[in-house]
Parts: C-alpha cells; structure tokens; sequence
C-alpha cells in the first residue's frame, strides 16, 4: 500500500508545479490559526484562576477584561487566517482538477484506437467525470482540514505538556485506543471506496449500452434479462458503497465519543491533583479545552483520511488513464506528398490485434490511381482490418502499406487521414446544422458545393421539405431514417473531395432503391479516384476494377466480377448464394 502512495504522489508531481508558494503559505496560516486556537485555554485558566482569587480578596476586573479583549482579538484574527488558509487550499485544489481535466482532454486525442475498442465508453466517460468530480471534491472537502488538523494537533499537545504533565498523558490515554481503531477501519476503508468507484463506472457502462441499443433490447423482450443484470451490478454498487459510507459515517461518532470520554477522565484526575495540590480550577479548565481541542482534529484527521481514500481510489483510476499508451508522435515527420495521384500498394502485410493471435497473414495487393477496390469476404475475414491498417488507426506488425511509392510509416497520421474520406456503417451526426455536419472541419467550402454534394447522393429533396432547409438543425425534435442519415454521411465524404475514398459497409442500412441511386452517384464521384469498398452485398461491387477476396485475413482470389466468376471458386459460391437467398 505504501508503494501505491508514493507512485500516486510521484504521479501528482507535475500537475502540482507552481502551487508550492501558496502550499507554504496555506501551511503558515494553518500554524498561526492552531497557535492562536491553542493559546485561547491558557487565557481561560488565568481568567479562572483570577476569578478563583477572587472569591477571597476580591475580583481584578480589570485584569480579567484585559485578558478576554486579548483573547478575542486572538480569536478574530485566528478566524481571518483560518479562512484565509482555507481559501487558498480550495484554490490550489480547484487549479490541480483544472489540470487534470486539461491533461485527459489532451490525453483522449492522443490515445489510439486500440484502447477505444478495448475499453466501454462508460468506464471511460466515468474515468472522465465521475473519478475526477470525485478526486476534486475529496481534496477541497479533507485537504484543508487534514493540514490544519494535524498542525493543531502538534500544536495542542506542546500547550498541553506546558500547562500540565499528568493531565497530558491522561488526555492521551483516554483517546489513544481511537488512534488504533480508526488504523484499523482506514486499512480495511481503501478497498471499499476503489470497489465503489469501479462498481460505479461498471453500473454508468452498462446503463449507456443498454440505452444505446434500446431497441434491440425491447424487440428482443430482454427487458427482465437487462433489469436482473443491472439489479446485480447496482445492488454490488450499492454493497460497495454502503460500507465505504458506514465507515465515513461512523468515524464522527466514535470520535465524539472518545472526545466526551476524555472529558471525564480530565475531571476525575484534575480534581484528584486539585485536592493535591498539583492544579488549580484553571489548569482543569484550561485541559477541558484542551481535550476538545486534542479530540477534534483526531476526528476530523479520521474523517479527512477517510475521504482522502475516496480521492486516492478516483485519482488513482484517472492517473490510470493518463498513463496509458499514447500513439506515436509524429510531428517531426515532414509532408511527403505534395499531390496524392492515388496508387496503394500492400506488401506482406501481416498484423494482429494481439501478440498472440494474427489476424492478417501476408497481404498483398496494388491498386492503381482511380481503380474501384473491393473486398469481400465472410464475416472476420479481416477486411474493416484491412482498413485500419490503411488508415493508420493500427501500426502493421510486418510488411509496408504505400501510397504513390510512400511509406505510411514514413507520414504522419494527419497526412494519411486528408488523403482519406471515409463512409462508415455507423453514422455520426452531431447537434448542430445540417450544413454544419455536412461541412464537418472543412474549411472554403461554399453553399453550392454542399448542395451539389446532397444531390449527388438524393438527399436534396429531403433537406428541402425540411422547415430551415440546410439551416435546420439537427436535434432531438428532428428524426431521421437511418438512411438518411447514412445519405448525410456519405455527402459529407463526398465534400471532403479527398483523392482516396473508403466505403465500409456504407451503403448496408438503406433499402434496394435508395442503395442502387446512392452506387449511381458514387459511381460518378469516384471518377478518378482510388476507392476501397467493403460491402456484403456482392451485387453493388460488380463493377469494381479488383475484388479482393478474403478468408481468415488472406487473399484467396482476386479479380475483376467476370474473372472471379469463371473461376467459379470461393467467390462465384459466395455470389451465387446471395443470388439465391435474393
């Protein structure tokens, strides 16, 4: 555990720069509040010692009011310096979450794809928001408190030691058994705030694919399977976060309890040492203060670090995700292609997802400037790999991938991705303009180009019967067909005017018509462009200049339609089944 907190503190290090000044300072107030707090009881025992005198000889009020306006003057300028040092925690607390929010949005735009794929958009968005909202609030709720707590503390037991030994050690005694209690709950407390903050993103993951694919849920009448697995998730949530709370919220009690326990002890053994000769009225007094003061930061030191677990449990899931693998920066690679002409070579590509299992073996294929490329194949054949790989989302393990001669390893990503438009199965429409979406970060595109663009893919009509036209925006009081919304997408590629083009499964979620107007229009757009095209309906690539068929990531024919099918191999099967099934 120790390990754990110092790599958590190393981890901290540079998102706490520049915050030392203020710290010191912060800490300077935390000291001059608890001496002033702790020099309030030695000020009451002189009072009650001077009242005690009194009785016999006659009260010095004079004295008596000199001491209570020190003392209050004391006290006003312990609360200004108290919330003086409270403020700048908070402050510096609010900069450090600001920082960590900044390095996660940076941080996004840096992680590959493979950690997309490998991890549920809840647990990431938890990480994001959740853990950080967490780690933020825990800190400017015990860091303050833990720092003056503990100052106090020192600070309380030097005035104690000063006024009295005996009572010292009996104030100690009687909360020591406290110190040991609470090291046991703040052992046993860490796994159960890190299982609260994993449970919670478990229940924020499911709940967003169960939402997400809601439809499919309720036409499948899985309802009841989906409650039972949420209850099962919710109700380890709520286990977990049921004992984290407990021991949060038994800590004050207990704590008052040893406090009011202390407060006997004082007065039993203070009126003992009275009798004695050993203390006055005042010293009792003053040690009745003093146990309050000894007891409160003990429990709001207990009360702190249990928070600080909280916050120890969230950060240590962000710094998590800040220290994942990032992809490689490439900003000092140069532009290596002026005007892309359009030719792609694979040559003995080989890759896989994990070290273990390869998914593409030794692919190779050429496609030259303004030939239409498809690749086909069953389902994991490896063809939306082959894409990525082209794409650069993934590094190739063994092999090149050229673009007019060029290495892509040699390029940087960014040069890759404006070579490219590319048409998904999923759409992504965002909430904004459908002039908006269709121009998506592009720039010096005109409104002629945007409507050109929507005929070309018949889906000017639509945008038209709508009320704003290409103004409307896109929100939750307009609904769009699936078709539509791929039609959107497809425009929207089609305005990036990009040299290369891919279309993976974009034409799978509109009917037969609409499909056979979309491959027209794609048909003349792709004039003069190299296009890669991954479809399952074999019926919409016949036309296509090289098909590549694959089968358990390799190439097993390759061909134009008429070729393959005098061959009457895997593919003509393939085709002829479809056929049929149609």
């Amino acid at each position: 555990m120790e390990n754990k907190q110092t790599s958590l503190l190393n981890q901290m290090k540079p998102y706490t720069k520049g915050f030392q000044v203020p710290f010191v300072v912060a800490v300077i107030g935390a000291i001059i509040s608890s001496i002033i707090t702790v020099i309030g009881p030695d000020k009451l025992s002189e009072i009650t010692d001077l009242i005690t005198k009194g009785l016999m000889t006659g009260i010095d009020t004079d004295k008596v009011s000199e001491i209570a306006m020190t003392l209050a003057i004391l006290y006003g300028i312990g609360a200004v310096v108290n919330y003086a040092q409270a403020f700048t925690i908070s402050t510096i607390v609010q900069h450090f979450s600001k920082r960590l929010r900044t390095a996660i949005a940076e941080k996004i735009n840096k992680l590959p794809l493979r950690y997309f794929d490998s991890h549920s958009q809840g647990d990431t968005l938890s990480r994001v928001t959740n853990d950080v909202d967490t780690a933020s609030q825990s800190l400017n709720q015990s860091l303050g408190t833990v720092l003056s707590s503990s100052i106090l503390l020192v600070a309380a037991l030097i005035m104690m030691f000063k006024t009295n030994v005996t009572l010292s050690f009996v104030t100690i005694a009687s909360v020591l058994f406290g110190f040991v209690f609470v090291g046991i709950i703040m052992g046993r407390a860490k796994g159960f705030f890190k299982s609260q903050q994993t449970n919670l993103a478990n229940v924020n993951g499911y709940v967003e694919e169960m939402y997400s694919g809601h439809s499919v849920v309720a036409s499948y009448h899985a309802g009841r399977t989906v409650k039972g697995q949420f209850e099962m998730l919710n109700q380890a949530l709520y286990g977990s976060m049921w004992k984290s709370q407990f021991i949060s919220g038994i800590m004050m009690p207990m704590m008052m309890f040893i406090g009011n326990f202390g407060y006997v002890m004082v007065v039993v053994t203070g009126a003992a040492l009275t009798l004695n000769g050993h203390a006055t009225m005042g010293t009792i007094v003053a040690f009745m203060v003093y146990v309050r003061i000894f007891s409160q930061p003990l429990s709001q030191i207990a009360q702190g670090l249990t928070v600080l677990q909280s916050a120890s449990a969230a950060m240590g899931r962000v710094f998590e995700f800040l220290g994942e693998p990032e992809m490689e920066v490439d900003s000092y690679k140069g532009q290596q292609l002026r005007a892309v002409k359009g030719d792609v070579t694979f040559e003995h590509v080989s890759f896989g997802y994990s070290a273990d299992k390869t998914i593409i073996h030794d692919f190779s294929a050429t496609a030259k400037a303004g030939q239409k490329i498809a690749i086909v194949g069953p389902t994991g054949a490896g063809k939306t790999t082959i894409v990525n790989l082209l794409m650069k989302f993934y590094d190739i393990d063994q092999g090149r991938i050229l673009i007019d001669g060029i290495d892509t390893k040699n390029m940087k990503r960014s040069e890759v991705h404006d070579a490219f438009s590319m048409v998904l199965q999923d759409t992504w429409l965002f909430e904004g303009t459908i002039k908006e979406n269709l121009i998506y970060n592009q720039s010096h595109v005109s409104d002629e180009a945007v409507i050109e663009a929507a005929k070309a893919v018949g889906v000017h009509h639509f945008i038209m019967t709508l009320p704003k036209g290409y103004d409307t925006l896109l929100d939750d009081t307009v609904t769009l067909s699936v078709g539509q919304k791929q039609l959107l997408t497809i425009a929207r590629a089609l305005l990036k005017n990009a040299p290369l083009l891919i279309l993976d499964e974009a034409t799978s979620s509109v009917d037969t018509r609409t499909e056979e107007l979309i491959q027209k229009a794609m048909d003349k757009l792709m004039e003069g462009r190299t296009s890669f095209v991954i479809a399952h309906r074999l019926s919409t690539i016949r036309n296509a200049d090289l098909i590549l068929v694959m089968k358990d990531g390799n190439i097993i024919e390759q061909g134009n339609h008429d070729a393959l099918m005098a061959q009457n191999g895997f593919y003509a099967n393939l085709y002829n089944s479809q056929f049929v099934e149609e």
